[in-house]
């Protein structure tokens, strides 16, 4: 069976590391496999949300295969190559116009927590762990993989993670900002398909339009008039006329996507 699987109902697609028995720690494969994935999500226009889980209820993922090392990162030449991968697959995820959701239960540590953090939202277990310990391994996180850390939860937060190196629980990761949930362990599964289906009803290019603007925001270019005015342009979509319609006769929306 693949590590990585992939299934879509209606609008929204579940993207699953499935390696169970290793608590779906991460192979080379497998950051391959996942970066053509999300490439190929993104470009789905039908697409309304992406979640992204762990098999089994242990782990979402405890970071990169330690096993690997001698074999796929023994230097640093094998080490930039295996990089790429990851890169691509965090800055695939950062890029996605669709909502991402990562749905948290057990560890999700190094690697596995990169990719959490690369997500619009994270929702976990009680019970969940995370952290970034790769200063017991003697490895530094790349600017790529450090980025979205940063951008997160700031300079000084992301400096406290990687100079301790501890494994801290889900209160602490929420008061960090690492996760936006903390729900009981039993109900993991079920509050990450509520969201996603809340995320899904909602005017598709509504929350694309979001995401992208508080993307630029962050660019420190003046915004264009072009720009500005985009902000506006849903008023001309017919997700606009349909949405106001519904809402003043009391009915639920059915969103087109245009």
């Amino acid at each position: 069976m693949s590590s990585i699987l992939v299934s879509q109902e209606e609008h929204i697609a579940t993207i699953t590391l499935n390696r169970p028995e290793k608590l779906n720690a991460l192979t080379k494969d497998m950051w391959g496999r996942l970066g053509d994935v999300i490439e190929d999500l993104s470009e789905q226009r039908q697409l309304r949300c992406i979640v992204i889980k762990g098999a089994g209820k242990k782990a979402f993922s405890p970071g990169n295969d330690i096993r690997e090392f001698e074999t796929e990162r023994a230097d640093s030449q094998q080490a930039e190559a295996y990089g790429r991968l990851m890169h691509r697959v965090l800055s695939g995820l950062r890029a996605c116009p669709v909502p991402t959701l990562a749905v948290i239960q057990g560890i999700c540590v190094g690697g596995g927590l990169e990719i959490a953090a690369c997500c619009d939202i994270r929702i976990c277990g009680e019970s969940s762990r995370f952290g970034i310990p790769i200063n017991r391994l003697g490895l530094v996180m790349a600017y790529q993989e450090i980025a979205a850390l940063k951008a997160l939860v700031g300079d000084a937060v992301a400096l406290e993670i990687l100079l301790e190196g501890r494994v801290f629980d889900a209160r602490e990761a929420k008061e960090k900002k690492l996760v936006n949930r903390i729900v009981a362990d039993s109900e993991v599964v079920s509050e990450g398909e509520q969201t996603a289906k809340r995320i899904a009803d909602g005017a598709p290019l509504v929350a694309r339009r979001h995401k992208k603007f508080l993307k630029r925001l962050d660019d420190p270019e003046p915004l264009s008039a072009e720009e500005l005015s985009e902000g506006f342009a849903c008023f001309d979509s017919r997700d606009f006329e349909i949405g106001y319609k519904a809402f003043l006769a009391k009915e639920k929306p059915q969103f087109e996507g245009h």
